[in-house]
């Protein structure tokens, strides 16, 4: 169908303008009539976050996202694009998306003023009506709102106090759209004070002119919530217009996390499709770190611990079970837990240590993290069950050490002189016996999962040996080898 092209003929098509709010509010509506996947990937949050969204929509209100990072708050306020229309009419050449109804700027006015129906119109579509900026201190009100352009004067030859000398900023180019600022405690008082100034009364001074722009924009916000003291804050009057504030979290149940990071990671490879088998418990144990670390004391709470720890480190895993495959050339691909301790450079940037933590390190407490995890998952699967002769062998002076680059038929020959280990590694799964890349990566679980029992120890160099007689008499001391100096410190 050919869009109408001129004013004349957009009010013969009997198109109805609304604004910005009503049009996101009229698509929600039919969205939820129709029973459609609102955020489609945004995962969690069905009977928290997204209802409230829903209402501050319904509501016509302008919102802000306060989370932590890696919480999906900027990717839910990229997705609110889907519910403008497909493309709206603008004023040809207007920089602010102007209704060929009710321009706002100047040029739009003059332009209908001269054309009238003749206007020429332009279709506009939804990406091009979202506009979002990362806040910085050094952000000005040029940026935002706008500023004369003396070459705009001179070339026109207009007095610098005529409105068609404003360059305008990001607002205004937001008009009849969607307008985002990320990280808004650091916009500096100053420009919040021109933003909510522009939201109340629709005007603003420019080099001490004053001008009118009686914007029609969606504004959303996103912040973290800690970030107020540390950084900045959100003055009051600004705060107090913004009529919804709505609040993020991380995946409270492990099932939710592991379903965000199927979806998230890099997973699907050329070439280890059909090769790649990620055990379902490693897939937990990477997960229960991120629930581990945002539940240590020595991990800064204010900062967080993003989801994207989880994303990055099972990529790693992947990558140190591809590069054992490409050493090895062996066709299958089974990551390991020696795997998830090679992927600790995708863990230490992504937590921001107290004092403590400083002290220990962050690689040590990555390590005591996987130590933990894998013992709460392995307490899952192997409850109950016994592992008397495997430690026994353990204490008896043997050692064990299934290196990463090691081959499966390699680790199988160490794991055959180990009593008890591969017969009860295989009861809670379903794979068979003669399935050695899965058979090695159960084994090397449930020897991470007595070790972090303290039924047997784990050196710097990954190998697994009997716990010393004072680590015996502090069973269950899950801090105990950060203690310890090492060479590798």
């Amino acid at each position: 169908m050919q869009l109408p092209a001129t004013l004349g003929e957009l009010k013969a098509s009997g198109y109805k303008r609304s604004s910005v709010k009503d049009e996101l509010r009229a698509n929600l509506i039919k969205k939820l009539r129709a029973g459609e996947t609102l955020f489609p990937g945004i995962v969690g949050y069905s009977e928290t976050v997204i209802p409230q969204l829903v209402n501050a929509i319904l509501a016509r209100h302008n919102i802000i996202l306060l989370g932590l990072r890696g919480q999906a708050k900027s990717r839910i306020i990229r997705q609110l694009t889907e519910l403008l229309d497909e493309r709206i009419p603008v004023i040809a050449g207007s920089e602010v998306n102007d209704d060929p109804f009710q321009p706002i700027s100047a040029y739009g006015r003059g332009q209908l003023e001269l054309h009238g129906d003749q206007l020429h119109i332009a279709w506009a579509n939804r990406d091009q009506r979202f506009v979002e900026k990362l806040a910085t201190p050094d952000v000005t009100i040029a940026d935002i709102i706008g500023d004369v352009d003396p070459i705009k004067a001179a070339k026109g030859g207009h007095l610098l106090s005529d409105e068609l000398t404003i360059h305008y900023g990001l607002l205004p180019r937001a008009n009849r759209g969607i307008f985002a600022i990320n990280e808004l405690p650091d916009l500096a008082g100053k420009i919040q004070v021109g933003l909510f100034n522009i939201m109340q009364e629709g005007d603003v001074q420019i080099k001490g002119y004053p001008v009118r722009l009686p914007l029609d924009v969606m504004l959303i916000f996103s912040a973290n919530p800690e970030d107020y003291t540390a950084r900045g804050k959100i003055i009051t009057p600004l705060k107090d217009r913004i009529g919804a504030e709505i609040t993020t979290h991380y995946p409270a149940e492990l099932p939710t996390a592991i379903q965000i990071t199927r979806q998230e990671a890099w997973v699907e490879r050329d070439g280890l499709k059909e090769r790649l088998h990620i055990p379902e418990f490693l897939r937990e144990v990477v997960e229960q770190i991120a629930f581990e670390a945002r539940d240590d004391q020595r991990v800064d709470k204010h900062s967080g611990v993003s989801q994207r720890l989880p994303i990055t480190v099972i990529e790693s895993v992947i990558s140190n079970a591809e590069r054992r495959a490409l050493l090895t050339g062996e066709d299958k691909i089974v990551p390991r837990v020696s795997d998830v301790y090679a992927a600790i450079p995708s863990m230490t940037g992504k937590m921001e240590l107290e004092y403590e933590g400083e002290q220990i390190g962050a690689t040590r407490i990555a390590k005591d993290l996987i130590k933990r995890a894998a013992g709460e998952i392995f307490e899952g699967y192997f409850v109950g069950i016994d592992f008397a002769r495997t430690v026994q062998w353990f204490d008896e002076g043997n050692n064990l050490r299934l290196a990463d680059t090691a081959s499966a038929e390699e680790c199988r020959r160490l794991l055959d002189s180990v009593p008890d280990l591969i017969e009860t590694s295989l009861i809670p799964f379903d794979f068979k016996k003669s399935d050695q890349a899965q058979l090695v990566a159960a084994c090397e679980f449930v020897l991470e999962g007595l070790y972090a029992g303290n039924k047997i120890s784990r050196n710097e160099e990954g190998g697994y040996t009997a716990v010393t007689k004072a680590k015996k008499d502090r069973r269950g001391m899950i801090y105990d080898d950060l203690t310890e100096t090492s060479k590798y410190s």
